[in-house]
């Protein structure tokens, strides 16, 4: 009896020490857990409650954060001013209906190269869905990221999801203003030979090699280690000073910003307002050589740019 007295005894003990410091054993569990550099798939990193029908209010308070909208490098230039005024009604939509952050990003995708095969409509109703839709791109690509806030959940596909987005919009919109610039898709039936198809896929290609260098810049960071960019424009300024008042000039001319799917676009939707008041397609033949030439600039002079900033130190 004495040893079954001593052998409970010993067990309540060993338990109840077990339950002392199981609480400091899961409490380092969590904190290894919350010291990851990324959230795992779709992961709920934080049990905010939130209100299952928000108001639109609500949506922007708690998905529009002043560290989001006021990013000096990832935000676009009409984001505050029309995007970000505009993606709250999308957004809740999206919440009600308890959509993942994934798929309006998947969403995203499709709207985007939407408008790219919008392009090939001739005339401008052609160009402008194109336009329209292109900004409907940027706007869902705005909700993506507000889901994801108000739903909590973070993902690194959904991340790689964002980028695959954009590389297949600004990719595609330049070929297609290509193949516009020929005549449409009509010229595929021709035996006339055109080299218009030809620079807008070799203006893809460059548009697609200016976003990669971000992208590199990124990933020589990560695997050497160092932190995460800060969003700063002096994060991007060139230590030259001549450099510095060379990119000065692009305040005054932002012809950088062309390549976005927005800006490229909106340039073929006026382009193609010109060509049916003159006659032909000169007018958009024009735009996609005047785009050729500045790709090639901007190119060179963001390489520079990345390895004579602090961005790679």
């Amino acid at each position: 009896m004495r040893r079954c007295m001593t052998r409970w005894l010993l067990s309540v003990g060993i338990y109840s020490q077990s339950l002392l410091f199981a609480p400091q054993l899961l409490g380092h569990v969590r904190l290894g857990h919350r010291e990851l550099p990324e959230p795992r798939d779709n992961e709920q990193v934080t049990q905010e409650p939130r209100p299952p029908r928000p108001t639109l209010q609500q949506v922007r308070d708690i998905t529009q954060p002043p560290e989001i909208v006021t990013r000096a490098n990832s935000e676009h230039w009409l984001g505050i001013p029309y995007f970000r005024k505009v993606s709250p009604f999308l957004t809740r939509w999206f919440i009600l209906w308890s959509i993942s952050p994934n798929a309006v990003t998947y969403l995203m995708i499709v709207v985007g190269a939407s408008a790219s095969f919008a392009l090939l409509v001739p005339g401008v109703f052609g160009a402008m869905l194109g336009a329209l839709l292109a900004q409907l791109q940027m706007i869902v690509d705005c909700c993506d990221g507000e889901v994801a806030r108000w739903q909590q959940k973070y993902s690194p596909l959904g991340f790689f999801l964002d980028k695959v987005a954009h590389y297949v919009a600004e990719g595609l919109v330049p070929l297609a203003i290509g193949i516009r610039a020929a005549g449409g898709l009509a010229i595929f039936q021709s035996t006339t030979m055109t080299w218009w198809p030809l620079l807008g896929a070799v203006v893809s290609l460059l548009v697609v090699w200016n976003k990669a260098l971000n992208d590199a810049v990124h990933v020589a960071r990560a695997h050497n280690g160092l932190a995460k960019l800060v969003e700063s424009p002096s994060v991007n300024a060139p230590t030259i000073s001549g450099l510095q008042r060379i990119r000065s000039l692009t305040k005054f001319f932002p012809f950088q910003r062309i390549f976005h799917s927005v800006e490229m676009t909106f340039l073929a939707f006026l382009a193609s307002i010109a060509d049916a008041v003159l006659g032909g397609l000169a007018a958009t033949q024009f735009a996609l050589s005047a785009v050729f030439v500045l790709i090639c600039i901007t190119l060179v002079g963001h390489f520079v740019s990345i390895v004579t900033s602090s961005r790679l130190r």
